[in-house]
């Protein structure tokens, strides 16, 4: 069994056990979208500033690894044509559940992000692509797909976990482990994701995680960091996730 397949597995699971990311947004909070009270989340706690993004109406946005029934209906309320990544099959059903109980329209794609994304070139104005490249392995691949299936001028924004929570257990009191964290590499880090039911989670440096997005063609717009939303890391100010706003530049 793949990596990814062993995730897959372990988020559906996660799901059916009332997991926070897959709970879809309630009918009052899609009736509040559609009258222009929104906000939706690329990291655990701070809110993406409405000023990233642009007029959705009509506009083609791909979530990536965005399944949970949680941002694409308020893009779908604000007009958008949405398409939605994901290999959960649970977190597609969320999406599903919610689109007939709103009744609009939403092409659900069940795929692997570590392989070739099933879209052709320049398919999209926007991606939304919430915290999950720590289940995969290859960052720089997933920037060229989505490099690759973006238009020129179309807009990434990317919600990404910086690496230092793998340094941790536990309370967060102590280091107990060290970066980077690759557990197809290291059977140790492996025993501890098996232990605490992680699924297969890899760290990411800011040389992956945003260098890597500008080398794929993109050009970085701004950049915030968040927090855990809780826990000794969190009542330190220590900032675990990152998110970006990037442009696909106009192709050579």
């Amino acid at each position: 069994m793949k990596y990814t397949d062993i995730n897959a597995e372990t988020i559906d699971r996660w799901v059916a056990e009332g997991w926070e990311w897959g709970k879809p947004i309630s009918h009052e909070a899609f009736q509040d979208a559609l009258n222009g009270k929104w906000s939706v989340l690329l990291t655990p706690v701070k809110p993406v500033p409405k000023e990233w993004f642009p007029d959705l109406k009509g506009k083609r946005v791909l979530g990536l690894a965005c399944g949970g029934g949680q941002q694409m209906p308020v893009f779908a309320a604000l007009g958008a044509e949405c398409t939605v990544l994901d290999y959960s099959e649970r977190q597609l059903e969320s999406e599903r559940l919610v689109a007939e109980r709103e009744h609009y329209g939403i092409r659900i794609v069940r795929a692997d992000m570590s392989e070739r994304f099933p879209f052709e070139d320049g398919s999209f104005d926007l991606i939304f692509h919430p915290v999950s490249n720590c289940y995969v392995r290859d960052v720089d691949h997933v920037w060229r797909e989505c490099a690759r299936v973006i238009r020129p001028g179309g807009l990434l924004m990317a919600g990404l976990d910086n690496g230092i929570n793998y340094l941790f257990e536990g309370d967060e009191s102590r280091i107990t482990g060290s970066l980077p964290f690759d557990p197809l590499s290291d059977p140790k880090q492996m025993e501890i994701l098996e232990r605490d039911d992680c699924g297969i989670q890899f760290s990411h440096g800011i040389e992956e995680q945003i260098a890597w997005q500008i080398r794929a063609g993109f050009e970085l717009m701004d950049v915030y960091g968040d927090t855990n939303g809780e826990g000794f890391l969190k009542e330190h100010g220590v900032p675990t996730f990152w998110a970006t706003l990037a442009k696909r530049k106009a192709r050579s």
